[in-house]
């Protein structure tokens, strides 16, 4: 059944939100939605207050490393990371304290997927899928939707359609899939996405990109047929938003639970 599952994005050690599609290399051109006073911890310890298992920890860039553990070290065992994640370092970060690590780039080598890669990272995790998330977020390109990597400026050689899904089940316990294009512009999630993902989708995956409303909840709820989780990022009261509220998000979920 559809659930909030909150994030803590990470750039250069701060908690922020950012508009996805302004991410680069470089700081310029960067826009910044909001820029958190609070660390990293704040957030882990809120949803382990509350209960909110499955939320993502992104480092998006260096110098996120040490924000990324003290999150860990919040609620050890229960919030799930990415960013940088590679075969060599995916047990590392489980035994840091991640519930599940998220992989994208390290499974695209120069932008084509790479199966060996992929089982490379499970044989870190001692073959445990459950461990790991693949994260195939997308730009919409024509009709379809193309997993980027590098900060989601690189478009690989993979769609997201339900072959691509297929091929990569068996793999993993849950995917990841945030919308490039509408990350962090509040303008609505992308429902054919989100329509698609349900159909496609046998296993766990988590949508974000665009939410800005506590219906989208129920949008997605309605558009996946209860199949796709939703994220909600800049639109968070706690993340400087006005429309959301997490107390609101909050409530959602123990409704369902209720119902």
């Amino acid at each position: 059944m559809t659930k909030f599952r909150p994030c803590i994005d990470l750039h250069s050690g701060q908690v922020k939100q950012i508009v996805g599609a302004t991410l680069s290399d470089t700081s310029s051109g960067l826009r910044t939605n909001h820029v958190s006073t609070l660390p990293a911890s704040h957030f882990g310890n809120l949803y382990r207050e509350h209960g909110l298992t499955g939320a993502h920890v992104i480092m998006l860039g260096p110098e996120n490393e040490a924000a990324a553990r003290e999150a860990l070290e919040a609620w050890p065992g229960s919030l799930q990371v990415g960013g940088g994640i590679t075969a060599e370092n995916a047990r590392r970060w489980i035994e840091k304290g991640a519930g599940k690590i998220i992989v994208t780039s390290y499974l695209f080598p120069e932008a084509r997927f790479a199966l060996d890669h992929l089982k490379a990272v499970l044989v870190s995790l001692d073959d445990d899928v459950e461990k790991l998330v693949i994260d195939l977020s997308c730009r919409k390109t024509g009709s379809t939707w193309t997993v980027a990597m590098n900060k989601w400026q690189t478009l690989t050689d993979m769609e997201v359609n339900e072959e691509s899904i297929r091929l990569l089940e068996p793999y993993c316990s849950e995917f990841l899939i945030h919308a490039a294009d509408n990350e962090g512009l509040q303008s609505g999630i992308d429902e054919e996405l989100v329509f698609k993902l349900g159909q496609w989708c046998t296993k766990p995956v988590t949508y974000a990109g665009g939410a800005r409303h506590l219906h989208d909840l129920d949008l997605v709820k309605d558009l996946s047929a209860g199949r796709v989780d939703l994220t909600i990022g800049s639109a968070l009261d706690v993340f400087g938003g006005s429309s959301v509220t997490f107390d609101n998000c909050v409530k959602w979920n123990q409704q369902q639970s209720i119902g």
